[in-house]
């Protein structure tokens, strides 16, 4: 494995890093602007409202994304194994 090799899958590394932490942090961003936008809305300004749904929202979003960020890494790790040993 030469150094060309290498910085191809520390990129791919970080743009599947990326791509598996996107739908997670875009759902906690929704929900956060969702109760903002609530809270302007009732005038309620309790720190600590946005954090149990968020919470709540973040924790289904990675069980329901959870098989699809698995077969993500589990391709990945079989590129990383076949470099390894020096199939592909």
């Amino acid at each position: 494995m030469n150094e060309t090799e290498l910085i191809d899958m520390a990129r791919e590394a970080i743009w599947l890093t990326i791509v598996i932490g996107t739908p997670i942090m875009m759902v906690g961003l929704i929900v956060g602007v969702a109760i903002a936008l609530i809270q302007a809305l009732t005038q309620i300004q309790e720190m600590t409202l946005v954090f149990v749904p968020k919470i709540i929202a973040i924790f289904l979003a990675i069980f329901v994304l959870f098989p699809a960020f698995v077969s993500s890494m589990q391709t990945f790790m079989n590129e990383i194994a076949d470099k390894i040993v020096g199939i592909g």
